[in-house]
């Protein structure tokens, strides 16, 4: 199966909650929020506004910060995901 998003919508996978410092130290107990990172999986077409096209500006393989409370989350098969309108999606994380 696959998710297609219609229009402006953006699915995003989660990246998963560390639970190791980079210094190796095991982290125990069970964090209270996920990271509101997450890599693009699929995009929509984009849509028209106000007579105006929206056009996508993110892409499949980008790393992005999306809003705290925004989204939809859907599970399909073992694996989670949340659709967001691009206007959800905060910034893009570019590595140096």
């Amino acid at each position: 199966m696959k998710l297609t998003p219609l229009g402006d919508r953006v699915v995003l996978k989660q990246k998963e909650i560390e639970t190791t410092t980079k210094s190796g130290i095991v982290l125990t107990g069970k964090p209270e929020e996920k990271p509101q990172e997450a890599e693009v999986i699929a995009v929509g077409t984009g849509q028209t506004e106000d007579g105006k096209e929206v056009k996508m500006v993110v892409q499949p393989g980008d790393q992005v910060v999306f809003s705290k409370y925004a989204g939809t989350a859907v599970k399909l098969g073992e694996d989670e995901y949340i659709i967001v309108k691009q206007s959800d999606i905060i910034a893009r994380i570019e590595k140096d």
